[in-house]
C-alpha cells in the first residue's frame, strides 16, 4: 500500500532552534539521533504533519529549571512547569517562526508551509513535505489577541491553548500517572475569547495538554470539531495527559478526532518510560479509539522528537511498521487511508476557512 501519512504532532523544529544556517541544513541530512529529518520522512512515507513551535523554559530564569519526577503512593507526578514570561515567549516564538521560513526557503521546493486545504492536498499528492504550523501553548499571544491575526497571516493554523503549565488563557495538566486530567481550573475569560477568535479565523484548537475543566469549557463553546493532536486512552494508560471515555464521547459528538501519541509513557498501562514497549500497544489504543470514536475520527499524533518512542518503531522511517501491523490486525486499505491521512484532511476541511 502506498499512500502518505499525515502526522498530528512533532517537536522537530525545537531541535533546530536557534535557527543558524547549519542547524537548518541539518533537517535535510539523514541522522541517527532524534526521530525526524527529511530523509527519514521520505523513507517512512511521512507526507506532512503538524510541526510544533514549543517554547522551552527561559534558560536565564533559574526558577524555570526542569522539575523532577516525584514518586507518590498514588503514582508518579511531575510538578507544573513555571509560567513563561510573555516577552520572552513572544521573542522566542518570533525567532522560531522566522526559522520555519528559512527552512522552507532552504528546502528549494522539498517542503512547504501549508495554509489552505489546497496547499495541503497538493503537497501530499506531489511529494512535498507539508508543514502545518502549530503553537504548543499560547504564551506568545497578547491579552488583546492582536497578534493572533498576524500569526494567522504568517501561517498559524493549529493552536494548543496551553502546554503542561498555566498561562493567561487556561491551565494545562502536569505529567502525572495514575491520575485523571481533572486538575486545576478551566479557561479564563481571555481563554474563552481566544476560542472564539480561533473559530472565527479558522485556527484548529488542540486539547492535548488542556486540563479536563478547560476541555469542557472549550467543548461547550467551540463551533469547530474538538481535536486532540497527540493524546492516548486514559482507560488503558491512566496518565493525566490521556483522554477519558467521557472526553472521547464529546470528541465523537463534535465530529472531531484524536491523533494517537506514540510516547511510551502514554501508551503503557504502567506508565513507564521504557523503549521496549511493543508496537502492539499502539494497535491496542487505535482499536479502543476506533471503538469509541469510529474509524473516521482516529489518526496518528506521534510526538516525534518530543517523546520516547517504542524501539521497534525507532523514528519516522519506522511508520510503515505501524501500517503493516494494523493491516495484519484486520484494518483494510480504506480504513488505513483514513487513519493515515484522510481523517486529518476531513477535520481540517471542517475547521479551516480556506
Amino acid at each position: 500500500m502506498t499512500f502518505p501519512i499525515l502526522d498530528g504532532h512533532n517537536d522537530s523544529l525545537s531541535h533546530l532552534y536557534p535557527y543558524a544556517e547549519k542547524n537548518v541544513g541539518d533537517f535535510f541530512t539523514l541522522h541517527t539521533e532524534g526521530h525526524l529529518d527529511l530523509p527519514r520522512a521520505r523513507s517512512g512515507g511521512l507526507g506532512g504533519g503538524f510541526f510544533s513551535l514549543y517554547i522551552p523554559a527561559d534558560p536565564a530564569m533559574p526558577e524555570h529549571l526542569e522539575t523532577k519526577v516525584v514518586l507518590k503512593p498514588s503514582g508518579k507526578e511531575v510538578p507544573f512547569a513555571a509560567a513563561l514570561d510573555p516577552i520572552y515567549a513572544h521573542q522566542a516564538t518570533m525567532a522560531m517562526l522566522a526559522g520555519v521560513f528559512r527552512l522552507e526557503a532552504a528546502a528549494q521546493g522539498q517542503l512547504k508551509v501549508v495554509r489552505t486545504i489546497m496547499d495541503l492536498t497538493s503537497s501530499l499528492q506531489n511529494g512535498v513535505l507539508a508543514m502545518i504550523v502549530h503553537f504548543e501553548g499560547a504564551e506568545a499571544i497578547d491579552p488583546q489577541l492582536n497578534n493572533l491575526e498576524v500569526f494567522y497571516e504568517a501561517g498559524l493554523r493549529s493552536l494548543g491553548l496551553v502546554w503542561s503549565r498555566p498561562n493567561i488563557f487556561g491551565c494545562g495538566v502536569p505529567f502525572c500517572f495514575s491520575q485523571t486530567p481533572d486538575i486545576g481550573p478551566g479557561l479564563t475569560g481571555l481563554g474563552r475569547s481566544l476560542v472564539h477568535e480561533c473559530n472565527r479565523l479558522g485556527i484548529m484548537l488542540d486539547v492535548s495538554h488542556l486540563n479536563e475543566q478547560g476541555f469542557w469549557d472549550l467543548a461547550a463553546m467551540t463551533s469547530a470539531p474538538i481535536v486532540a493532536t497527540h493524546s492516548a486512552v486514559h482507560s488503558i494508560c491512566p496518565s493525566a495527559r490521556n483522554l477519558t471515555d467521557k472526553q472521547l464521547s464529546a470528541i465523537r459528538e463534535s465530529d472531531g478526532m484524536v491523533g494517537l501519541n506514540f510516547e511510551v509513557s502514554t501508551l503503557r498501562p504502567d506508565g513507564n518510560n521504557e523503549t521496549n514497549t511493543p508496537l502492539e500497544m499502539i494497535v491496542r489504543h487505535i482499536d479502543y479509539l476506533v471503538e469509541h470514536l469510529g474509524i473516521d475520527r482516529v489518526g496518528f499524533g506521534s510526538d516525534f522528537d518530543g517523546g520516547t518512542m517504542p524501539q521497534d518503531l525507532g523514528d519516522a522511517a519506522g511508520l510503515p511498521k505501524v501500517i503493516e501491523l494494523l493491516q495484519q490486525h484486520g484494518y483494510d486499505e480504506a480504513s488505513l487511508r483514513k487513519v493515515a491521512y484522510e481523517n486529518w484532511l476531513r477535520v481540517l476541511q471542517r475547521t479551516w476557512r480556506t
